[in-house]
């Protein structure tokens, strides 16, 4: 059965993959336009060097791939951490060039009080073991301090409160480190004021001070979640200064509370704790405060979520460039391995290849000898060949006219055998006729012969005038006044160290070879040429030449 025979029984529409991938992206997007996701973080690896993050949500039975975006990213307010229980807000879409289906998170919450606690639990565990919150490092607070730091945001009223409890009570020099409290940032902004006062110098233009004050309002687990960094209780512990944590309510508690010196249960506390004097009215106002910012935060919340809702009908640049965004990612992981790979390649296939001097001087004497052993065999075989040739065409010209004339007598014979079997005219007709056969064929005969030996010629005349004027020719350099030296068997000798003294020599000259015994004397031991005496010019050397060994 043909192929469109079986094509005719079905009317399905053939899609393309990325149509399929198109439409699936469309309809989960239509359809999951706005989720909250409760799932636990797995495979949280920090961000990604554009500033993204990626990793997965997963419970007991599923797993939901997520991507947080750079600009969401700097907005949470907790850094997300491998393991903890979360709540997620965002939209589904898919990934076409996986085939895979995810969250883009635009907002990231705890999952309840229960998956912090768990987390600050075994952070608190592992910072005990260390000895971090020993109550035999803790020192006494100076009764009478002279310069106070206070860490603490600039614009808050646990500032103010601060300021005002201190001065009403007991006037005295403040400096306040300004850092953010609540965040992501807020634990190493902390970390960082804390040993920033501690590397002051007692005695330098900027006073160290003699106690610190830690101080931020009350709030949620979540909200104080900055002062429970392993990095903020390690310097607190580590502080040459005393330190007074005053981070939240009297309930709240938070790992710096252990790690430092004395916990207030308020900012107020704190004060009151610093100097000898305390002061009521201050605690009304900063409770008055809290109140006002808690205020004005759920406001704010409020039309910042009002805000939220309307712009998500609109899609957003994020939106719009989650996969490319998504490529160009993998394409800058794949990047470095293959630049890796690559100079490893050309790093081994460079280290096979060794070249030296060395190494292509002795290639260089290797061919020349090869070249001077193959240009003396082809000498002897062009001379060879040369000498046989002359012999064959020497041979070719004796022979000629005796197979001439042989053939004239057989052309005689059997033309006296016709004649006298068929009479004299038909035999005069058939010799006059056998007469200019036998002349044309001679004449061709003769002309092939003057041709094929005029070739021969020219190919001897050309390989002869080829041999003798080659620059390397043997007998071109002995005509130039040069003569080898052999020894008894024959052999070259190229150097004067191969001659010894009584050596018998064979020196073989352009006319002719003549025999020698070596003496054995060097050229130093010559006597010096007469005065007046005409030095013979040297001829340059060349190569195949034999003159350098006179």
């Amino acid at each position: 059965m043909s192929d469109a025979a079986f094509e005719s029984r079905t009317n399905a529409t053939e899609y393309t993959v990325s149509e399929i991938s198109g439409a699936l992206k469309r309809t989960v997007e239509d359809t999951f336009g706005h989720v909250r996701v409760r799932g636990e973080i797995s495979g949280y690896r920090g961000p990604h060097s554009s500033g993204h993050a990626y990793f997965a949500l997963k419970d007991d039975r599923a797993r939901l791939e997520a991507v947080v975006w750079k600009g969401t990213m700097s907005r949470l307010r907790f850094r997300p951490e491998e393991g903890m229980e979360v709540i997620a807000t965002g939209k589904l879409t898919t990934y076409p060039g996986s085939s895979k289906y995810q969250i883009v998170i635009d907002n990231l919450e705890p999952a309840g009080a229960g998956a912090l606690m768990a987390l600050l639990e075994e952070r608190k565990r592992r910072l005990a073991a260390e000895g971090i919150f020993d109550p035999q490092r803790k020192r006494p607070l100076p009764y009478m301090p002279r310069v106070i730091g206070v860490v603490t945001s600039p614009t808050g009223a646990v500032i103010r409160d601060i300021l005002h409890r201190i001065s009403d009570r007991f006037p005295l020099h403040i400096m306040v480190w300004p850092v953010r409290v609540q965040g992501e940032t807020a634990g190493a902004e902390v970390t960082a004021a804390v040993n920033g006062f501690n590397a002051l110098a007692a005695d330098g233009a900027i006073r160290r001070p003699d106690l610190l004050i830690v101080a931020r309002g009350g709030g949620s687990l979540e909200d104080l979640w900055g002062f429970n960094d392993e990095a903020l209780a390690r310097a607190v512990a580590a502080s040459a200064i005393p330190v007074i944590s005053a981070v939240g309510h009297e309930t709240d508690w938070t790992l710096i509370d252990l790690a430092a010196d004395v916990r207030a249960p308020t900012p107020t506390g704190a004060a009151e704790i610093a100097v000898p004097v305390k002061a009521e009215l201050e605690a009304t106002l900063a409770s008055l405060s809290a109140r006002l910012r808690a205020c004005m935060s759920r406001g704010l919340d409020r039309r910042r979520q009002a805000a939220r809702a309307a712009a998500r009908a609109i899609p957003s640049p994020d939106q719009l460039l989650a996969v490319p965004r998504r490529r160009f990612d993998e394409a800058t992981g794949r990047l470095g391995r293959a630049l890796s790979n690559g100079v490893e390649r050309k790093r081994a296939r460079l280290s096979s290849t060794k070249l030296s001097p060395a190494t292509l001087s002795r290639r260089i004497e290797e061919w020349r000898k090869l070249t001077d052993r193959d240009l003396l065999r082809a000498q002897a075989a062009l001379r060879a060949i040369a000498t046989a040739r002359r012999a064959e065409f020497r041979r070719a010209a004796d022979q000629l006219p005796k197979c001439a004339r042989a053939a004239l007598e057989s052309k005689r014979q059997r033309l006296a055998t016709v004649q006298a079997r068929i009479g004299i005219r038909p035999l005069l007709q058939a010799g006059r006729a056998a007469r200019d056969r036998l002349g044309s064929a001679s004449r061709r005969h003769e002309q092939a012969m003057t041709l094929g030996l005029d070739r021969l010629r020219l190919r001897l005349t050309q390989a002869d005038r080829l041999l003798s004027t080659l620059k390397l020719s043997e007998q071109a350099i002995l005509d130039r006044g040069y003569a080898l030296v052999l020894d008894a068997s024959g052999v070259l000798v190229r150097r004067s160290a191969d001659v010894k003294s009584g050596m018998a020599l064979e020196l073989r000259f352009a006319d002719g070879s003549a025999n020698a015994i070596a003496t054995g004397e060097s050229a130093a031991g010559r006597p010096p040429a007469k005065a007046g005496a005409k030095a013979r010019p040297a001829s340059p050397a060349k190569p195949g030449d034999q003159g350098s060994l006179f």
